[in-house]
């Protein structure tokens, strides 16, 4: 990038789901800085103004990842670059996403051709399609120059194409799960790690979740047999020797009658190391 990037993580959005309420956090998004690499994973409503609030200029945009195609964790994609390119960016920036990331992004060119079209011939810009690259994860190591990245498929039906994403550098090491199950494996992926962020849900607020959504047992159903108890996030913590656990992806998130003291009791005495409760905007620095 030219100049060194400060290592820090940003959890921008926190919520999982994408529906929003008032006063409520905002979807699934974070924001990692890492060996002078500025990573954006998961691109949830509301990630470019928490990008910015954050401290991001929009146009240093480098690399974005996109765990899956839900559409909490994919629906600002196309508006983050677009915002970024109005604000200046003029520099290449790499998508990696699963198969079908492509099609989002061209797909957003085209609802928008006719303002960026005019954008170009009217106010100078370089084209944004031409700016934009798309790489589809895999199981294994994505080629990515200065960073090591690893991507491990996890399970959250029906969604076949989901990825847990580990960051290494010579400083810290960071790993998202993703949306997922309980998944051993992903213990294993993530051994050693010096942060693991682990998506986590609360049954007991399911019921209540899917009372205000909708769908109701059709909608449980799914939360349930998709998404991974803090308990369980906790005992792959453990399992995986990790120093810190950040629990993401809170589900329910906006409950107020779910307090931090009920995720840290969900957890207790699974997880030996430091716990954070995810909230929009927390910031957390590597511990040297």
């Amino acid at each position: 990038m030219g100049k060194a990037i400060p290592d820090r993580l940003v959890l921008l959005g926190t919520k999982g789901g994408p529906a929003i309420r008032p006063g409520g956090p905002m979807p699934t998004a974070s924001l990692l800085c890492i060996a002078d690499r500025i990573c954006v994973v998961d691109c949830g409503l509301g990630v470019s103004k928490g990008l910015v609030e954050a401290g991001l200029s929009l146009k240093d945009l480098d690399l974005i990842f996109i765990t899956h195609l839900h559409s909490d964790h994919v629906l600002e994609l196309g508006p983050l670059l677009h915002t970024a390119w109005t604000t200046g960016l003029a520099t290449p920036v790499t998508i990696y996403g699963p198969k079908g990331t492509r099609g989002v992004w061209e797909g957003f060119c085209a609802s928008l051709s006719y303002d960026i079209d005019l954008r170009i011939e009217d106010e100078g810009r370089p084209d944004i399609r031409d700016l934009v690259q798309v790489r589809d994860i895999e199981d294994g190591p994505l080629e990515i120059d200065g960073l090591s990245v690893r991507a491990m498929r996890v399970d959250h039906p029906p969604v076949t194409d989901c990825f847990a994403l580990r960051f290494v550098s010579a400083d810290w090491s960071v790993t998202f799960s993703s949306d997922t199950a309980y998944f051993p494996p992903l213990a294993e992926f993530a051994r050693g790690s010096d942060i693991l962020v682990h998506e986590a849900m609360l049954e007991a607020g399911v019921d209540r979740l899917v009372a205000r959504t909708g769908n109701g047992a059709r909608l449980k159903e799914h939360i349930v047999r998709s998404h991974t108890e803090a308990r369980d996030a906790a005992r792959i913590a453990e399992m995986a020797g990790v120093r810190t656990l950040a629990l993401h992806h809170l589900v329910p998130a906006d409950d107020p009658g779910i307090s931090e003291a009920d995720w840290r009791a969900a957890m207790e005495g699974h997880f030996g190391g430091e716990v954070i409760i995810g909230r929009d905007g927390m910031e957390i620095r590597p511990k040297r």
